[in-house]
């Protein structure tokens, strides 16, 4: 053989086996590995949990609508709170000055949206106000160790305000890794361990939240490993109140319950007790079937849930969402389980999106299913408050609300992608986004993300790396995905199975691109609790009528329409901040026409052009809308409150002419009907005729 054609021999066969060593391994998994090759903070022994690890700060940079809505963020709000809001006031703030008399929560549930978000976006002028405020805690440190104002109730100190600043801190130190934080929150720890049992956590807000606490606690000894701080899990969780009832709960608040429910996931991280993870799981799924017969992803607990009030017309505060969020993120790390995703998804997609003005400087106290009307009228006993305002669109919907909605997009983007602790990275919540990360050995990559999810089905990720390397990379496939199917550089497909994770294992090279298709059908949830009520779902879009919104501009100061505990900065120009409500300009009680498999008699998709400014949450906007059958039912009227009056069942009658109806995804639609009464095509009493 002569020495060419030995070269060409040998050239060939390297070919063949490098194609070869670049192939994917794809499996399907019900989670990411548990492995000892971590390359951010893990669960140190002996504690327990941990599949999925959050990526510092700034490392996921959002694109496309998600970029959009975060500099939404930034010019409403959030970003200029610190000059609207009289508890942000710096003059006699308690958390920079030791004789300060405001500030309380306020300071830090603002705080710790607003610092994740200024890192994110790498904003200077964000980052230098966060960093004086972590400057003013540093500070006021007590030579004890306590941490932020000394607030007292029945001469006990009340550690509530400080569970949402350690929150901020662990962010602040992601980004910055001053060790300031570390110290800090070792020092006040071992506070908390001092003080008796009989002191601790007794006031109301801490009593349902020491889970925060917990979490803290738990993070701060996966970076110290200061087995000394353990036992305070336990101290905490003693005190704390008793999340793990059977089939009941220890509060209804709807706030509590939506940060309150994780609390023994987290106290199984400390015991590996694995009834105290299924006892999170019983909480999510308590609330929801007694309250949570509606989509949207929350529960009827507008201030309390009550018994008798599960109607879709009852709400969730935007606290409860922000919350529930969140709380789903930490799940998702513990657990591994993509359901917590899908959840997540669901919540901020479809309930999230429309609790706030497009432009993000107001927002709504309660945001409901069902609500055809937000206005700052009292809606007691229809809701569990009897204020003004609770529905109106206001820079001031609540001291609660009005600083703490900031961190929901935040803490999104920080959850998009994670690494797991066998190398590797998971897709979890899917939005156009580039992450990089540490895989295998500590090599860095880059993981681009292409997509205009959730309103397409396709994601595409490339990889960039600066040589190749070998690591996995789970692709999060949401329940509903059935027939999903991924490829890597176009080469044959992987069937895919929803509610799972596809593992790709391979050798990756710079370039090399991952195509995920995630089929969007139309979906019927019955609901029975709730008349049998129908809602409809896209993908992971549930849709809403189309009802057509007349804005009404109030000023924000005038108290006939918002609550009376909105307090302004001097000098503030209120004609910048004005409050909203927003009548039906348009019929909106229908019922919608169904066949026996409960899916819409008649049904189409009509695709529109992506949004110029790349915010698709607006009625004119939003890139998809869709057509069903229906009719109307004059009865169903606003109640005697003026609220959207509850769902009339099957029976109640209707006109007899069908009427095409409009839907849009329900996150675009800030009056909507989400939770339709269910009007049989096999039933007689559905006869029409259909009209143009």
């Amino acid at each position: 053989m002569s020495n060419l054609k030995i070269l060409f021999l040998t050239v060939g066969i390297i070919c063949i086996a490098s194609r070869a060593k670049a192939q994917s391994e794809a499996t399907i998994v019900e989670r990411p590995a548990m492995g000892t090759m971590a390359n951010y903070p893990a669960y140190r022994a002996p504690l327990h949990g941990g599949r999925l690890l959050k990526l510092p700060v700034g490392k996921v940079q959002p694109r496309g609508w998600l970029r959009e809505v975060l500099n939404r963020q930034r010019d409403g709000l959030c970003g200029q709170l610190g000059t609207v809001s009289a508890w942000l006031d710096k003059k006699g703030n308690q958390w920079l000055s030791a004789s300060g008399d405001h500030g309380w929560e306020e300071v830090p549930y603002w705080l710790r949206g607003y610092a994740s978000m200024a890192y994110i976006l790498g904003d200077e002028a964000l980052k230098a106000e966060a960093q004086t405020w972590f400057e003013g805690v540093f500070k006021n440190l007590g030579a004890d160790g306590f941490l932020g104002p000394r607030n007292t109730s029945n001469g006990r100190p009340e550690v509530w305000a400080q569970m949402i600043m350690l929150w901020a801190l662990q962010t602040y130190y992601e980004y910055s890794g001053d060790e300031r934080v570390l110290t800090a929150m070792t020092n006040y720890f071992k506070w908390e361990q001092t003080v008796p049992d009989e002191q601790f956590l007794e006031d109301y807000w801490e009593n349902k939240r020491g889970g925060d606490n917990e979490w803290s606690v738990v993070w701060l000894y996966n970076r110290t490993g200061d087995a000394s701080l353990l036992p305070l899990i336990e101290k905490l969780h003693r005190n704390t109140a008793n999340w793990t009832l059977p089939a009941d709960l220890p509060n209804w608040h709807g706030v509590n319950i939506a940060q309150g429910f994780r609390e023994p996931a987290t106290y199984f991280i400390y015991t590996g007790d694995e009834d105290m993870l299924q006892a999170a799981y019983n909480n999510q799924a308590e609330i929801r079937r007694r309250y949570g017969q509606v989509p949207g992803g929350m529960y009827g607990a507008d201030e309390n849930a009550r018994t008798g009030y599960a109607d879709p017309r009852q709400g969730a505060e935007t606290c409860a969402l922000v919350e529930q969020m969140a709380s789903d993120e930490i799940m998702m790390g513990i657990t591994g389980d993509p359901s917590w995703a899908d959840h997540c998804e669901d919540v901020a997609l479809n309930t999230f999106t429309a609790a706030m003005m497009p432009d993000m400087r107001a927002l709504r106290y309660i945001t409901s299913p069902n609500m055809a009307i937000s206005d700052g009228r009292n809606h007691a006993p229809s809701i569990d408050n009897s204020l003004r305002g609770m529905l109106s669109m206001s820079p001031f919907s609540s001291r609660c609300c009005q600083h703490n909605h900031g961190m929901g997009w935040p803490y999104y983007t920080e959850h998009l992608v994670m690494a797991t602790t066998d190398g590797g990275l998971a897709t979890m919540l899917y939005a156009a986004s580039e992450t990089t990360a540490l895989v295998a050995d500590g090599q860095t990559v880059r993981l681009a993300e292409d997509t205009h999810y959730p309103f397409e089905e396709d994601v595409q990720l490339t990889v960039h790396t600066a040589k190749p390397v070998t690591f996995p990379l789970y692709l999060r496939i949401p329940a509903w995905a059935e027939g999903a199917e991924v490829n890597v550089n176009g080469n044959g497909s992987v069937k895919a199975e929803a509610g799972k994770y596809v593992r790709l294992q391979r050798s990756w090279q710079d370039g090399d691109v991952v195509k995920l298709h995630l089929p969007m059908q139309l979906r019927a949830r019955v609901w029975p609790l709730n008349k049998s009520s129908v809602s409809f779902d896209y993908g992971p879009l549930t849709l809403s009528l189309r009802i057509d919104e007349d804005y009404h501009k109030r000023d924000s100061r005038d108290h006939d329409i918002v609550q009376d505990d909105s307090h302004w900065q001097a000098n503030v120009d209120a004609s910048l901040w004005p409050a909203w409500e927003i009548f039906a300009a348009s019929p909106w009680n229908y019922g919608a026409v169904v066949g026996d498999d409960n899916l819409p008699k008649t049904f189409s998709v009509n695709r529109r052009t992506w949004p110029a400014d790349d915010y698709p949450f607006t009625l004119d906007a939003v890139p998809l809308e869709f057509s069903i059958t229906g009719c109307a039912i004059p009865s169903w009227g606003m109640d005697e409150t003026g609220m959207t009056g509850l769902l009339p069942s099957r029976f109640q009658p209707h006109d007899d002419a069908h009427k095409v109806l409009r839907l849009v995804p329900m996150g675009a639609a800030r009056l909507r009907i989400a939770s339709f009464p269910r009007l049989m095509e096999s039933d007689n009493t559905v006869d029409c005729v259909e009209e143009e």
